[in-house]
């Protein structure tokens, strides 16, 4: 049983800056959002097949990488972070760009090495002076909505262009599976289901794993998804650290040249304004929890979301360099954490942390198991896709809730499509200036051209705001105006 919390307060944790929480003591396994993510380890084990044609490495050493860096998510939720961590994603087309551009074999491994690094210095610097959290403070909400717009609809455009696997490949298992999971998710009737019938508010709580089971079956039937294979070939997946760490790391291919080192600076900023949305993003959904559940504060600092970050990207990149790097969220599993606690009660979901650190304990130790991870791995495309497509319907609710008047709202909407059009061009070849990059030049023209006041502009607005109130209200006498 674990330790009781005062209403309103933090959960209880161990130490002092740390915050560690052990589970057991300050949290309990969340069963549903253990299974959540077991289900979900097809969305990481996608990845294997880009690493293994970029970096050309092993599919066994491949799959290692994937499961250490999942248990290196639990970092987070175990030192007082509240984020369900994930890959720096929307930058991964750029990574293989990149690298692409490096001899294959150990020249590109220490290409990989080095941009890792530079991201994760970039993190640890911003994390340890603070300088993040000042500017995420002073952050217009035109802007913050804009970057929310422009993840949401990059999300849904990758989900529903037929030209990629989801739609293209399993239009009726894909389609069936993302109706059933928003239905349980989000829907009005759902709702009211949950407090009507107790099966359903058990169905439900497992979130989208009843809607990838039903989506796994359609496929099966339709011919869509085919059957699992190797399933019983062996217990516990292969753990070649030996070969990676000698023929896949720095430690065993020396660390990047010079060269290597200065040309992946650009890139390494470009991976940081990627994931800066998704800190938007994280900061969003967690104040969002705060205000649905007022039994338990939530506290979300930015510093230590980027030391650990910092710490991920460090690690692996000496280690096991690792193609999609390592970002500060993953918007689609912490959406899934979040839209959970906030329709349990207190006596459903005692904290938020057990289902934050529940769904990577799941994740992970569901990858270990080879029976498993063959079952699983011929629907990986229904879970990835399931993902992007709640993460873009919850970006652009929270973009659109943010705003409040259509001045922000109009930058916003500017911004957001700036961020996906010019994602599909560079300027001058350089990775620097695509969509990301754009899109906050863009947003912040328009907000210093068309929103920005001044301190005394300001205290003038308030003050003709609050007469004109006070005239409407018949407190104040309306000025008379003079003869001629």
């Amino acid at each position: 049983m674990a330790i009781a919390r005062e209403h309103g307060k933090e959960q209880p944790y161990t130490g002092g800056v740390l915050k560690l929480r052990i589970p057991f003591v300050h949290y309990r396994i969340e069963y549903q959002d253990f299974i959540q993510g077991a289900i979900l380890s097809c969305v990481p084990l996608g990845i294997t097949a880009a690493m293994v044609k970029v970096l050309d490495i092993p599919i066994e050493v491949a799959v290692l990488m994937v499961v250490i860096n999942n248990f290196l998510y639990l970092l987070h939720t175990s030192f007082g972070d509240p984020s369900v961590c994930g890959w720096i994603t929307a930058g991964i087309p750029l990574y293989i760009s990149y690298l692409t551009g490096f001899d294959a074999g150990p020249d590109r491994i220490q290409a990989l090495v080095a941009l890792q690094v530079l991201v994760g210095l970039i993190f640890l610097v911003l994390g340890v002076t603070g300088a993040t959290r000042y500017v995420i403070k002073h952050f217009p909400i035109s802007m913050r909505s804009g970057i929310l717009l422009g993840a949401g609809f990059a999300s849904l455009m990758r989900v529903f262009d037929p030209g990629q696997p989801f739609i293209g490949k399993m239009p009726i298992a894909f389609l069936i599976s993302a109706l059933a999971s928003f239905f349980i998710l989000f829907s009005v009737r759902a709702l009211a289901y949950r407090q009507r019938y107790g099966w359903f508010a058990w169905v439900a709580s497992f979130g989208i794993a009843p809607g990838f089971v039903v989506g796994y079956l359609a496929g099966l039937i339709t011919g869509e998804i085919s059957q699992p294979v190797g399933v019983l070939d062996r217990f516990i997946i292969q753990l070649p650290v030996g070969e990676m760490l000698s023929s896949f790391s720095a430690i065993g291919l020396g660390m990047p040249s010079a060269a290597m080192w200065g040309a992946g600076i650009s890139l390494a900023i470009v991976a940081y304004v990627l994931a800066f949305g998704d800190i938007l993003v994280l900061e969003a959904l967690i104040d969002d929890s705060n205000k649905a559940r007022p039994d338990e504060k939530i506290k979300f600092n930015v510093s230590r979301n980027h030391v650990i970050t910092a710490i991920r990207n460090i690690v692996e990149g000496i280690h096991m360099p690792y193609l999609p790097l390592c970002g500060p969220q993953w918007t689609g599993g912490q959406a899934l954490v979040v839209n959970r606690f906030k329709h349990s009660t207190p006596e459903q979901e005692p904290s938020y942390w057990g289902g934050a650190t529940s769904i990577f304990w799941g994740m992970s130790l569901a990858m270990v198991f080879h029976p498993f991870v063959q079952i699983i791995l011929p629907a990986k495309l229904i879970g990835f896709g399931l993902t992007l497509l709640i993460q873009g319907y919850l970006c652009i609710y929270l973009a659109f809730a943010m705003c409040t008047n259509n001045l922000q709202r109009g930058i916003a909407g500017v911004m957001g499509a700036v961020l996906v059009s010019a994602n599909y061009v560079k300027l001058w070849g350089s990775p620097f200036w695509s969509g990301p990059t754009m899109a906050l030049i863009v947003g912040a023209v328009l907000y210093f051209s068309l929103e920005h006041y001044t301190e005394k502009e300001k205290e003038e607005q308030t003050a003709k705001e609050h007469t004109v109130k006070a005239v409407q209200e018949g407190e104040v006498k309306p000025p008379e105006k003079e003869e001629k």
